[in-house]
């Protein structure tokens, strides 16, 4: 079968990280990029396998520019990101890392991170973080990430500073080990005003944790889920999906996320990224696309969520990510707010108005209603 080029785009060389042009090209129902570096040579990989098809995982979107841009347009796309003049998107979160330590060594970690002695970021460079969206990017949803940023005890001082600057919606990015051992911390965070945690959690039985994070942690993950129940923390389960091991738990997860509902409000399911740390140099058979998560869904849950349920998102580029959004009914079955529209290319939608939506749905729907509300548990 010949493989058909149809765009082209342009690319990074993986060892010097020069410019390079690139071009997609379809070899059956799969969809590649090809590029070659003066230096390095060729380097092929998979972006897409199969249905839905890369072609119809559409949405336009009108580009929207900075009012005050950070940096200029110098080397180009990507070194000056920050944000350029041309970058075409508003900021939906961002991502504060207030640390380089961590209390896991995983084998895979998109910071790299470990348990060093660098310093963490002190106040008034937070603070000033801070003061930098305000300026360039407004008051959107923030992340405090790291590292493991539950490794600071000053962390609810952190997400209060935020908030006093009028950032209204504010989530920890966390392992859970602190949270499920010490529920004094996880209330000082809820009283900081901390809205959210994106929980990492790989899988609902036990070996996937052994091998991605070096140790059982099955049990500590459900008791971090209980510790923000009680205190009124919405969690975000976050597995990062590697094939071979934990690919086949797609359907585990969305029916754990039924069971401790309304604590955990959604799976966010990430296809590995092999950058940071991993264990080997990646092949394709390493790699799990977006069309796979989907097909993995509708045939791990028997049918309950189907292909059709998701849509491309409305901030980030289409073919970045999937969402779906689902309601559980009285009987237990799941009613899907279809997406399905979101894939016609006639209904074009201003990049602005994209990002205000997802952060409105991400502040409502992340954070845990409040007891006896229409969502909550009486």
């Amino acid at each position: 079968m010949a493989a058909i080029a149809f765009s082209e785009t342009q690319s990074l060389c993986p060892e010097c990280l020069r410019p390079v042009s690139a071009i997609r090209f379809q070899h059956g129902s799969d969809v590649y990029l090809r590029k070659t570096c003066p230096e390095h040579g060729e380097f092929q990989v998979v972006l897409w396998r199969g249905d839905p098809s890369f072609s119809t995982w559409v949405r336009e979107k009108i580009p929207w520019h900075p009012d005050n841009p950070a940096t200029s347009v110098d080397r180009g796309c990507p070194f000056d990101c920050g944000l350029c003049p041309s970058h075409r998107q508003q900021t939906c979160t961002a991502l504060i890392e207030v640390t380089t330590r961590c209390n896991l060594n995983c084998a895979f970690c998109f910071a790299r991170s470990r348990g060093n002695k660098t310093p963490d970021l002190e106040m008034g460079e937070i603070r000033r973080m801070y003061e930098f969206l305000q300026s360039h990017a407004g008051t959107c949803n923030i992340q405090l990430s790291g590292g493991e940023p539950t490794v600071r005890d000053d962390l609810p001082e952190i997400a209060a500073m935020g908030r006093s600057m009028g950032f209204e919606f504010i989530q920890v990015n966390t392992n859970g080990l602190r949270l499920a051992a010490d529920r004094a911390y996880a209330q000082q965070l809820k009283e900081a005003g901390v809205s959210s945690v994106f929980l990492q959690f790989d899988a609902a039985t036990e070996k996937p944790h052994r091998t991605l994070r070096g140790t059982s942690l099955l049990q500590t993950k459900l008791d971090a889920i209980r510790v923000c129940e009680a205190h009124g923390i919405g969690v975000v389960l976050v597995p990062t999906i590697v094939p071979g091991v934990n690919d086949h738990e797609l359907g585990h997860m969305v029916q754990l996320a039924i069971k401790y509902l309304p604590a955990v409000r959604g799976v966010h399911f990430q296809p590995v990224s092999y950058f940071g740390r991993y264990p080997k140099a990646p092949t394709d058979s390493d790699r799990i696309t977006i069309p796979e998560i989907l097909r993995g869904l509708e045939q791990q849950t028997g049918g309950r969520v189907t292909t059709d349920d998701f849509g491309p998102p409305g901030c980030e580029n289409a073919r970045c990510s999937f969402h779906g959004t689902f309601v559980v009914m009285p009987d237990g079955e799941l009613k899907a707010f279809s997406r399905e529209a979101d894939r016609c290319s006639c209904s074009e939608l201003r990049a602005e108005q994209g990002a205000e939506n997802a952060r409105r749905f991400v502040a409502r729907q992340w954070a845990q209603p409040a007891k006896g509300s229409c969502c909550g548990k009486d």
